[in-house]
């Protein structure tokens, strides 16, 4: 199955008037795509929820009467597992209405965690996988505190997630996880957001944490902490984000997609630039982490990516072929995790990713090195899953890529 984690995830906790910076990211994740969505606000230990079917000035025409607080939890949803219906939108919750939850990802085994659920007596009010943990963590929590319960429940769960938790009886942090979906911690002068990507919390700041897989995190306004499913706790780099806003707006063209076209050349030109030694008229790529023998040894090369990215690889097989006469095969990332791919010795896995967080073609760089086959990643998301996960790679610092066709990301895989 193909994880679809194209729904945006918003979450605030700070001493703004919260549903205002939620809908705001929520307005800046709408090129992901999206039929229904919603925010939750904690206030005085009661969560007060607003969804609708449609769009987000919906949505935001309609929240008028939520009450001012500091502490909120907004989701776009993409209908992929259940129908379009306000029910079906996030955030969702369980059987006390204590727990607010919205979600990104697949959970596999739902009907099995359902069936259970319903026999201890959970009622559900929707057809969603997330409602499922929502009611897991109720369950847990009748002999556990919170987090624990939290914890526990994640460790049942097969398929993708990126949660972020709303409890009333913790009115001061969100509870957070992570596992093949992309999720980012900015963290601001007094207060933290979380979303699917930077475009939300930009406007706040530049200081941001890349979740890894696994990872489980509990902000609170000007504190946060970080562990795994194990409960260990685990130090994440803070990076630096480098773009400004301008890069995230639309300026004067009509749409993103318009924007990034007219983006190419700049984006072209930046992918040769600072790689070319025009004295030695060679390429200089730092980051393969390839000595002169282990390229020297490849034999055949294994292009893979998603969407836009397996197009590109298809460009890629034909200057593969034609400049290093190394047989070179395209696999759609989505299929090659699901067969024997046959890998041996002398093979190079190169994976293509715009975001670095596209969860096929993360599985296909895990089943890569199952053969111990040598991977390379080219990715445009510093600090991103597959960055972390290659043997080495080149980062196309393409800059932020709003619209989904990833215009300026095709042409400068091509360049590199």
């Amino acid at each position: 199955m193909a994880y679809i984690t194209l729904c945006g995830i918003v979450g605030y906790i700070g001493e703004k008037e919260a549903k205002d910076v939620i809908i705001s990211g929520l307005n800046k994740l709408e090129y992901r795509g999206y039929d229904s969505c919603g925010i939750s606000v904690l206030k005085d230990d009661i969560i007060h929820t607003k969804k609708n079917v449609g769009r987000i000035q919906v949505l935001e025409d309609n929240i008028g009467n939520l009450p001012d607080s500091c502490i909120g939890i907004g989701h776009t949803r993409w209908a992929t597992s259940s129908i379009v219906t306000e029910f079906n939108a996030h955030p969702l919750s369980d059987c006390s209405k204590k727990i607010s939850i919205v979600h990104n990802g697949i959970i596999e085994n739902v009907l099995e965690l359902r069936n259970l659920l319903e026999e201890k007596g959970h009622k559900f009010d929707s057809e969603t996988d997330t409602e499922v943990m929502a009611h897991l963590v109720e369950e847990f929590m009748k002999n556990n505190n919170i987090e624990d319960a939290f914890i526990k429940s994640l460790k049942l769960l097969e398929g993708a997630y990126a949660f972020v938790m709303l409890h009333s009886d913790m009115p001061d942090r969100l509870f957070i996880a992570k596992k093949s979906s992309s999720l980012v911690i900015g963290i601001g002068n007094n207060e933290m957001i979380v979303a699917s990507d930077v475009a939300p919390v930009l406007p706040y700041t530049k200081d941001v944490i890349y979740l890894h897989d696994n990872d489980v995190a509990i902000i609170k306004k000007n504190d946060y902490s970080i562990q795994n499913l194990s409960e260990l706790h685990i130090n994440r780099e803070v990076t630096k984000l480098k773009m400004d806003l301008d890069e995230i707006s639309k300026g004067n063209f009509e749409h993103y997609m318009l924007k990034e076209i007219f983006e190419q050349p700049r984006t072209v030109s930046e992918a040769f630039s600072w790689r070319i030694d025009k004295d030695k008229i060679n390429a200089k790529f730092s980051g393969l982490n390839l000595d002169d023998n282990e390229i020297k040894d490849i034999k055949r090369i294994i292009l893979t990516g998603c969407g836009t990215s397996w197009h590109a690889c298809l460009y890629g097989k034909y200057l593969f072929e034609d400049l290093v006469d190394i047989p070179c095969q395209v696999e759609y990332a989505s299929e090659f995790r699901y067969r024997n791919p046959a890998l041996k010795k002398g093979d190079l896995l190169i994976a293509l990713s715009q975001s670095g967080e596209t969860a096929d073609t993360i599985a296909a760089i895990d089943e890569a090195k199952k053969y111990e086959v040598k991977t390379l990643g080219i990715v445009n998301t510093v600090s991103s899953t597959i960055a972390r996960k290659v043997h080495g790679g080149v980062y196309l610092y393409a800059g932020q890529e709003i619209g989904v066709a990833s215009t300026k990301t095709f042409t400068s895989h091509e360049r590199v």
